[in-house]
Order: C-alpha cells, then sequence, then structure tokens
C-alpha cells in the first residue's frame, strides 16, 4: 500500500474516497494522495464495498450509484452500464459536445447524494482522522475504520 500522502489544494493532504448507503453509513473506503483526481479510482471503490445477505453471497450491485460530476467520465458509465447499475452523475460543463444525446441524471435521486457529504463533515469532527497523525496509510485507514465503527455504533 502506498502512503497516500500527496500535495492537494490544500497542501500535504490525502484523499478519502468513500461510498455509503442511502441512510449516511459507510460501507468502504479507499485512502490516495491528495492530488489524486477521483474517477480513476472509481471502480476500486466500488468493488470493495459487499452487503451481507442472510443467504448466499454479499451483494456487490447497487440499484444506483450517486456521484458528484468529477466521477463523469466514459469508463465509470461503462462501468455502471455493464453491471446495469443506474448511473446518477450529471454531465461537466461543456464535456459532451460531440454527437449524440449528452447522459442523463435523476434530479431526485441526486439530491440524496448529500448523505456523502455530511458522512465526511462527521467524520472531520474525530481529530485523528480530520489531521492526519499517522505515517503509513495502512494505520490511517484502521483509524477511518475506527471511526466507521463509532458512526455504526451511534446508529
Amino acid at each position: 500500500m502506498s502512503p497516500a500522502l500527496g500535495y492537494g489544494r490544500g497542501g500535504f493532504s490525502t484523499k478519502i474516497h468513500l461510498v455509503t448507503d442511502g441512510n449516511g453509513l459507510p460501507m468502504g473506503a479507499l485512502l490516495t494522495a491528495g492530488q489524486r483526481h477521483e474517477a480513476p479510482f472509481f471502480a476500486e471503490v466500488m468493488d470493495a464495498v459487499r452487503v451481507p445477505r442472510p443467504v448466499g453471497r454479499p451483494r456487490k450491485r447497487p440499484e444506483a450509484i450517486a456521484g458528484d460530476r468529477a466521477y463523469d467520465s466514459e469508463e465509470n458509465r461503462r462501468w455502471c452500464w455493464r453491471r446495469n447499475i443506474e448511473s446518477v452523475i450529471p454531465a461537466r460543463n461543456g464535456m459532451h459536445t460531440g454527437p449524440g444525446r449528452p447522459p442523463t441524471c435523476d434530479e431526485k435521486k441526486y439530491e440524496q447524494r448529500n448523505v456523502v457529504e455530511r458522512l465526511v463533515g462527521r467524520l472531520k469532527e474525530r481529530r485523528r482522522v480530520a489531521t492526519r497523525y499517522e505515517k503509513k496509510a495502512s494505520h490511517y485507514k484502521a483509524m477511518l475504520q475506527w471511526a466507521f465503527v463509532g458512526e455504526y455504533l451511534k446508529r
């Protein structure tokens, strides 16, 4: 695992890629360097999610995925289409000007995307998550998972 440290807009930092359910409970996370873009890690973050069921294999495919404009890429949309998942990702401004219809986005479902932002806010209330003290990414991810446990216990 790389150290997941790099220079982003806020200086030397780590970027946390999160997946939540519709209620704002964390389901998976991936750490990358602060300057890395979100779109290339979309499939990797989504593959980390497994929802246990009473019988059978864990569920890996949600009904819909909501993401912000940064996740708008042809590869991410194809990934969703191959798995029969509805993509609730709005098109970036001026990016789909070529032939064909630009991708559509269900506005009602997109309004629910703020649960991820609220979860990030709750996680950053913990000083250990907000200010990364650990040198190793594996140790920081362990602290992040402890914060996930705290979120589950609150509910």
